[in-house]
């Protein structure tokens, strides 16, 4: 989930919030099949990681590993000056981006098997609450359709997560655990926004996919998950889901920011929640109450005002999924 560097900034003595111009324009129709390929790859990444019969950890372990061994091979073809030109400070934001990288997979991933691909896409989509909460404990001051939606996305999680209160104590874990990782796939955005300015985007994925795979090592060798001896279905999806999902679908983002705002793709990045469950909705054969999907329309409501609105402190984005694909982990 590979974004374009933003602009390195300072601290200042007082905040300030200034309003970045964003169009919302439609990108071109070459670039607009790109997108919604892209937006279709990444919305089957949790109804592939949800029909995949392997543990939750070691297929987020693997999706991982094998998403650094080929950022490496990039890293290493092209930017291997860039390698050994690493500084101590570019090695701690991607160790630090991939840590919280990993623990949004340790807990989104899990989050899929104990609630609903619909409720546990939806929730760990609040990320963009989660990095404007950053943005203004950092000093920023936040509009007011910044936190009108996000009282919106709030009280929409509260609805969806109370429909499972009276389902089970598993669903409602779930539930927690989505909403964690989509906590630290904004700490995961942060970080890594800062470490953009300083590396290529292979240098950077590689150092962070690494970081978060061996992360997951560790937990899933502790935890004593088996990463081996699963069917020739259950590789062949988390192939599938490393290549459709974390590869390609961000590549393809990558490719649309070259005609498009990030405020755009970030919206349109909303339609992973809906195309997720509609996925699952027919491929896995899971029919949520019909009253979540009022939970998701308000939840995806809330979120829209949250990214649409563009801060800046500095010259740098604060609010919303600044410079969004390589950030997006999903």
């Amino acid at each position: 989930m590979n974004r374009r560097p933003a602009a390195a900034g300072t601290s200042g003595p007082k905040a300030s919030t200034v309003s970045t111009p964003q169009s919302l324009a439609l990108p071109p129709a070459g670039d607009a099949v790109l997108l919604v390929v892209g937006l279709a790859g990444v919305a089957s990444s949790g109804p592939l990681i949800a029909a995949t019969a392997a543990p939750a950890l070691a297929i987020a372990f693997w999706r991982n590993a094998l998403g650094a061994a080929v950022t490496g091979a990039v890293a290493l073809a092209r930017n291997r000056t860039d390698v050994r030109a690493l500084d101590r400070r570019g090695w701690f934001l991607c160790v630090g981006a991939g840590l919280f990288l990993a623990v949004h997979f340790g807990t989104w991933v899990p989050s899929l098997t104990m609630t609903t691909v619909a409720t546990s896409t939806a929730l760990v989509a609040t990320q963009p609450v989660s990095a404007a909460l950053i943005a203004r404990v950092r000093g920023q001051r936040l509009p007011g359709r910044a936190w009108c939606g996000i009282a919106v996305a709030v009280a929409a999680t509260v609805f969806v997560t109370g429909l499972d209160v009276g389902a089970s104590a598993r669903a409602v874990t779930g539930d927690l655990l989505a909403l964690i990782g989509g906590a630290a796939a904004a700490f995961y955005v942060s970080i890594g926004a800062a470490a953009r300015t300083r590396m290529t985007t292979a240098v950077y994925t590689t150092v962070c996919y690494s970081t978060c795979a061996l992360t997951l090592l560790l937990a899933c060798l502790l935890g004593g998950q088996r990463l081996h001896g699963f069917s020739a279905d259950a590789w062949l999806k988390i192939v599938a889901v490393t290549v459709v999902a974390q590869l390609l679908g961000h590549t393809l983002f990558n490719v649309v920011l070259r005609s498009t705002s990030p405020t755009v793709l970030s919206l349109a990045l909303l339609f992973e929640v809906p195309g997720a469950a509609v996925i699952a909705y027919v491929a896995l054969h899971q029919h949520p109450k019909p009253t979540l999907w009022l939970g998701v329309v308000l939840l995806l409501a809330g979120l829209a005002l949250v990214v649409s609105v563009r801060t800046q402190r500095d010259g740098v984005p604060a609010v919303g999924l600044p410079d969004l694909p390589a950030g997006e982990p999903r």
